[in-house]
């Protein structure tokens, strides 16, 4: 996998953002974005070019799979 830095600005990254289609006029939603050699950049759609957190496949994997569990429904 190559590598790409947490914290990259996200405006540098030549890559293709995707929203969910869950977000609303408020802008309140998260932006992922596939890496080349598969790592999984995330940014705050709000603030297009600050910080992007970078992710391997499994570890987004696993923080998927707790989402769909519900084990995270108490922070919202």
């Amino acid at each position: 996998m190559t590598s790409v830095p947490n914290g990259v600005p996200a405006g540098s990254l030549d890559v293709r953002w995707t929203k969910s289609r869950h977000s609303n006029a408020e802008g309140n939603c998260v932006e992922v974005a596939a890496l080349p050699g598969g790592g999984v950049a995330v940014r705050n759609s709000r603030d297009p070019h600050g910080p992007a957190l970078v992710y391997t496949p499994a570890e987004l994997a696993a923080f998927l799979a707790g989402a769909k569990d519900g084990e995270f429904d108490h922070l919202v």
